[in-house]
Parts: C-alpha cells; structure tokens; sequence
C-alpha cells in the first residue's frame, strides 16, 4: 500500500479547498527530498531550486493522472531527477558552487556540542564540497543513481521502480559509479580524516 494514497486521491477526487491542502501535505513531505535530489544532480543551490519548482510544478499539473501503477514517492524522485538532468541538458544550469551555509555563533556551538570544534566542522564542509565535485563528474545516470542510493537511501528496487530499469542495470550503474568516484576521491578522505 502507498503511504501518500490517502493524500493523492485527495488531490485527485477533490474540490479546490481540499485539493490545496492536501497538496500543500505533500509538498511538506517532499520539498526537502526533492531539492535534495535536484541540489545534488545540478550541483548548486540555484539550480537546485529552479529544479524543485519545476517538479512541484508538474506535479501539481499532471497529479489526477497518476494511476498508481508505482509508488507516488517513486514518481516524484523520477520527476525531480528528470528536471534536474533536464535543466543541465539545455545548458541553463550555472557553473558555479553554491553560496556556503552562512556560519553563525549559534552553529558553531551546536557543532561544539556536538564534540565537533569549528576546525572539525570546516574540514568537514571542505569534504562535502569535494565529494560533490566528485558526483558533479558523473554521467547523470550514474549521478542519479548515487544520489538515489546514498543520499535518499532507497533500496536496488526502489532504484529499480524509479529510473524504470531493470536490479542488473542498477548494480551495474552503481559499481560504475563506484569506480569513478573512487579514482576521483582517491586521498581525499585520508587527506580529511588522517590526525
């Protein structure tokens, strides 16, 4: 059964009142997995955001057309990776790295207490920063497919469901996005972690 059920034929059977706030129950629920997708296959917060917009945008459109015939969850990754592949594609995206995380007192003292001094957690940023260079060099299939895997967590068959592809294309796309990744990080985490 489809945890979002209840709240896509909300959108799909109702009148406009209902239909916005059922809507707006799913935007709060997948604005930050799709931004998430979207940041991470464009590579910058610009982007990022123009690609979420983009897929709350088909969704709110093409909603009373979705059948179930998979996961809503699954449709929405398809749809936040398409627009995200599809905005690098016509060459809109921006090739440049996205404003850092403003650093205020209050963060460093939440990292502080997290046993994370301001050298850790700038080493940290610094790291994030070179492992997403490194995703940035991928093919957008295997980026998507990292992204899928690692950062959402979702499993081979959800990959499976959400690029439409087979467990074997999958696994193959993962161990080739394994490999790159590994010549591209090579140093870079003993670099970061060696004390």
């Amino acid at each position: 059964m489809d945890p979002d059920r209840e709240l896509v034929e909300a959108c799909q059977r109702s009148g406009p009142e209902r239909y916005r706030k059922a809507f707006e129950e799913l935007y709060n629920l997948y604005k930050e997995r799709v931004y998430n997708v979207a940041y991470r296959i464009t590579g910058n917060s610009v982007d990022a955001l123009d690609a979420s917009q983009e897929t709350f945008g088909i969704l709110f459109r093409k909603i009373r057309d979705f059948r179930f015939r998979s996961k809503f969850s699954s449709w929405v990754y398809r749809i936040a990776i398409n627009a995200a592949i599809d905005l690098r594609r016509r060459g809109v995206a921006r090739r440049f790295p996205s404003a850092p995380e403003p650093v205020t007192m209050e963060k460093l003292e939440e990292e502080s207490d997290r046993g994370r001094g301001p050298e850790r957690w700038a080493d940290g940023r610094e790291l994030e920063a070179e492992v997403q260079g490194a995703i940035d060099h991928l093919s957008p299939k295997l980026r998507s497919i990292v992204v899928l895997r690692h950062i959402e967590g979702l499993s081979y068959e959800q990959i499976s469901e959400v690029l439409r592809c087979s467990m074997g294309t999958v696994k193959s796309r993962l161990a080739r996005a394994h490999e790159s990744l590994e010549k591209a990080l090579v140093g870079v985490v003993e670099r970061h972690y060696v004390e």
